[in-house]
């Protein structure tokens, strides 16, 4: 990793790093959607999938689509596995998960139609992965991927997201409940606008939205006015209590707007057609730091897309961790067949807390890092059956957690897997960036 031509060299000095810079106030929005949106439910499925061939094949080479709108599933890809899977019984048991239940949703687990357009993987992309030593393993495609962390909240997500992701989460737990409020259905999005200070840190929150699903009332205006007492005086509680960092920025000033459309019965796949791999902002970053623009569910770790996109944010977060800087962005890119990368980059926003330029912290990574792919997927166990709970509530800035999970094939065969989930999540390289940057 000592080539220097795949480091891009930024002209920030060392002094710039030093300065903060002084910011305007401005606002910043970014949104999230639920598990029973359409494209997350069509995320849920094709993740679903990777899991089980990779719980009887970890060596699966696997890139899966999923389409879904009125009553009917359609899966397309390309997979090189040895397992044999019912995909119809593992979409449906997805679905039925995520609570699509009913027949009047237009869209239930036990009726629709799936329909399987998977086939072979192209042996002219899998010449250019598989090698005879397994650390040679070339990148799957060519692309750019970011990692991206800040400080502004405790797992080093940008707030605007991390609020947005967990409306929704209690928004799902009071449905599954169905206790305080009965009428949820399994669809919804939320959206936060923060407004920053002088200082690039949060000050307040200036509007949120949440539009959910619900089952059909007697009035549009009862309708109207129930939710909004529910969201109001139910699930914004719920959220705040959980936020003690930032439970001050909740007050009576927020600029609500809930289902404003008004009705909102008609959803999930059967009001809007669904598809793998829309939700790429959702998932990682609510818009703050960069996108490469590669989707990551459906596709198996020896694709870029996916485990640099991970090892991105696994440098970002350790390297904020350890006081490198109170914000940073990691850019890899990579040529398809190749095991080198083809540059990294890193970004400090001119927060820089080290005498080092960020062209030198760059190089400092590669030396800590090993970027070829065989290697993230060693680091970061990725040929494990771990990517369903990252289908949906985005895939960064999660809790690390040790799970045990149970797969079944059609032939009987039953595959007991203890995972380790969110890996990329650890702050396991703290003291080992300390060291080399010399910080105590």
């Amino acid at each position: 990793m000592n080539s220097a031509s795949i480091f891009a060299i930024t002209n920030n000095d060392s002094h710039v790093n030093q300065n903060h810079h002084n910011f305007m106030p401005y606002l910043f929005t970014s949104e999230s959607v639920s598990e029973g949106h359409p494209d997350k439910v069509a995320d849920q499925i094709s993740d679903a999938l990777i899991d089980n061939f990779l719980a009887f094949d970890p060596q699966s080479k696997v890139a899966c689509e999923t389409l879904v709108t009125t009553g009917q599933v359609v899966l397309a890809g390309e997979v090189k596995s040895k397992a044999y899977l019912d995909v119809q019984e593992i979409a449906r048991g997805v679905i039925r998960k995520i609570g699509y239940t009913r027949s009047e949703y237009m869209f239930e687990a036990n009726s629709c139609g799936i329909l399987s357009a998977i086939h072979e993987q192209s042996a002219d992309i899998n010449q250019g992965v598989d090698r005879k030593k397994k650390e040679e393993q070339g990148a799957g495609d060519q692309g750019m991927m970011f990692g991206y962390a800040s400080n502004e909240t405790d797992d080093f997500m940008p707030l605007a997201l991390d609020l947005a992701h967990k409306i929704l989460i209690e928004l799902a737990a009071i449905r599954r409940e169905n206790k305080q409020i009965k009428y949820l259905r399994p669809d919804a999005k939320s959206q936060v606008t923060l407004e920053y200070d002088d200082n690039n840190r949060p000050s307040r929150i200036d509007a949120i939205v949440v539009s959910t699903q619900h089952d059909d009332f007697d009035t549009e205006q009862k309708m109207q006015e129930r939710i909004k007492k529910d969201i109001l005086n139910i699930l914004i509680p719920r959220v705040k209590s959980k936020y003690k960092k930032y439970a001050h920025l909740f007050n009576d000033k927020i600029k609500f707007h809930i289902n404003p459309t008004g009705k909102f019965v008609i959803g999930g796949p059967h009001g809007d057609t669904g598809v793998t791999g829309r939700k790429i902002i959702v998932d990682t970053y609510g818009g703050k730091g960069a996108h490469g623009g590669g989707a990551f569910s459906g596709k198996d770790p020896s694709k870029v897309d996916r485990s640099a996109a991970y090892a991105t944010r696994h440098i970002a977060k350790n390297l904020v961790a350890a006081g490198i800087a109170n914000e940073v962005l990691v850019q890899v890119s990579y040529a398809i067949g190749v095991a080198q990368p083809t540059s990294i980059c890193v970004n400090t926003f001119g927060t820089s807390k080290t005498p080092f330029t960020d062209g030198e912290i760059a190089r400092k990574v590669a030396e800590l890092f090993d970027m070829r792919p065989y290697f993230i997927e060693q680091r970061l166990k990725l040929r494990n059956p771990i990517y369903s709970e990252t289908a949906a509530y985005g895939h960064m800035g999660r809790k690390p957690e040790i799970v045990e999970k149970t797969f079944v094939s059609p032939d009987g065969k039953i595959a007991k897997k203890k995972v380790e989930l969110f890996t990329w999540e650890k702050l396991d390289h703290v003291a080992k960036i300390k060291k080399a940057f010399g910080l105590k």
